[in-house]
Formats: structure tokens, sequence, C-alpha cells
């Protein structure tokens, strides 16, 4: 296998996304590396898409709320490259935080209103970190379509709404989230998860889907719905539900009564380590009649 080539400085990824620009597509994905099989799908599908696919693998410091979090995040960088090596990836952009930032930035992005609920909530200036990293890669890479994860649905909402409001010429590319066997969303931080606390881990995934069933059978009360949900999680003391929200799938804002498709999400922190998930849902007022 060859080493995909790898570059560091911004003028460097430049100049070679450049020289394809003329004859090729370019499809990027973002990430922060410790890639798993959740990634490989999302560059799987940028190089059935695209002729030139490009990584970037950097843990943004700007989009961590605390310290410790940022310190612990894994950091595979050797991995990862050989990883997007077998996989075709033709770039890796893999920039120190100097690179990024010579100077802590003093203009960053606002995300507005969609960074208020869910995560928003819990983890202030999160979004703010993650909007500011989004714009400076777009305009870095220059690519055609960028691949990011249904997983974190909250990100994915704010940078296509941000794409837009900034006229970046880019397609988002929202792609689905990989599971585990036993339904748990794939993600980096998994790694962080002792053998008891991964047997509770899909707890979350659980508890979506109990809301997700009593939505498709007729329930319309959000009420109701989330107390069922929540009552899935259990009482282990390693286990913290930080939300589990029933929202309007675009506004992300909260439902009253559930009558049209809800995206049902929550996070739950399952001893140190803080796990994400959400699911489309689809009452029956929302789905198409049969045809006889």
């Amino acid at each position: 296998m060859t080493r995909v080539e790898t570059v560091e400085r911004a003028l460097d990824l430049r100049r070679t996304v450049d020289a394809w620009r003329s004859n090729h597509s370019i499809g990027f994905v973002p990430t922060m590396g410790a890639l798993h099989e959740g990634h490989e799908r999302l560059i799987q599908q940028a190089r059935n898409e695209c002729s030139r696919v490009v990584v970037s693998i950097f843990v943004n410091p700007v989009q961590f709320d605390r310290a410790d979090d940022l310190e612990r995040y894994p950091r595979t960088l050797d991995a990862d490259i050989d990883r997007c090596g077998r996989l075709g990836v033709d770039l890796v952009f893999a920039p120190s935080v100097h690179e990024m930032y010579p100077t802590p930035p003093a203009c960053t992005v606002d995300p507005g209103p969609l960074a208020v609920p869910l995560c928003g909530a819990h983890r202030p200036g999160h979004f703010r970190g993650v909007a500011t990293v989004v714009l400076k890669l777009l305009h870095m890479v220059g690519a055609d379509r960028a691949y990011f994860g249904e997983k974190d649905a909250q990100q994915l909402a704010i940078v296509r709404q941000m794409v837009a409001d900034f006229d970046v010429p880019v397609t988002v590319v929202g792609v689905a989230t990989v599971r585990e066997p036993d339904g748990l969303a794939m993600s980096s931080r998994n790694r962080r998860l002792d053998a008891y606390e991964r047997s509770l881990a899909p707890r979350l995934y659980q508890a979506l889907q109990a809301a997700n069933a009593l939505i498709v059978s007729g329930a319309t009360d959000v009420d109701a719905v989330k107390h069922a949900a929540t009552e899935v999680i259990g009482t282990d003391g390693r286990l913290r539900l930080d939300y589990l929200e029933v929202v309007d799938p675009q506004r992300l804002e909260q439902v009253e009564t559930i009558a049209a498709p809800v995206l049902i999400a929550g996070a739950l922190w399952v001893g140190g380590t803080r796990l994400i998930d959400n699911c489309l849902s689809v009452p029956p007022a929302s789905q198409p009649a049969l045809s006889s």
C-alpha cells in the first residue's frame, strides 16, 4: 500500500487542490481523526461521487468547552493516515493548531439560533468553534462536495445554514449514521468506554427507538413519548442523561404535538464519556397512503 500524500500547511493543500481543479471534482471529508467505520462511510461516498478526495485530520481546540475533554480526545494520526491510504484518499490535510490559528481567532462564526437547543444548551461555545473551523476548512480546500455524518444532526444543520448564509460554493452531503451490531452509533469517543460502560452505551439508541416506536404507532403527546424513552435509560449510576428532546428536523425547535416528522435527539453520559445520537421519526399522519 502506498502511503497517502499528507500535507501540514494550508499553502501546500491549496497548491495541490488547485492543480486538480480544472479536471477533477473534489470531495472533502473533515474529521478530528481517530477514524472508524463511520468515517469510512463518508470517505467511501466521497470516493464514489468525486474524482479526488481530501480528508482533514485536526482536533479543533476552539470547539471544546472543557480542557480535560480536549486533552483526552484520541489522537491516532499514523493509523488514520494508513486507513485513508487503504480507502483511496488522494490527500490528507493534517495541520497543527498554529497552522489553523496563528493567533487566537478574533473573528468567529456566530452559528445563530440553530446552536441554542440540544447540545448547544449544554456545551457553551461548542458550535461557534465548529462553525469557525468548518468555514476555514471549506475555504482552504475549495471542494465541490463536503461530507458530514447525520449522527451529528445539529452540526449538520448548522453547517448547511452557514454555507447558505455565506454563499460558500460547496454542496453539503449528509451521510447516514453507521452503527455497531447492537445499535451504538460509531464515534471516536467510544474508545474511551471500558467494557462495562460499552455494555451500557446502547441505552441511548434503545431509548430513541422506544420513542420512535410510540410515534409511528400514533402517539402525539411529546411528554409521554419522552417519559417512555427516558425510562429505557434506566438508573445505573454510570449513566446520566443530558437531554432527550423531540424537535422539528429543520429548525431544531421543540414541538408541542407530534403531527409531522420529528427528530428525536439525545445526549447521554456513560461514565466520563458523552455520547450523542438521533433518529428521524415519521408519524402515521405524515406517511404516504398506499395506492389501491
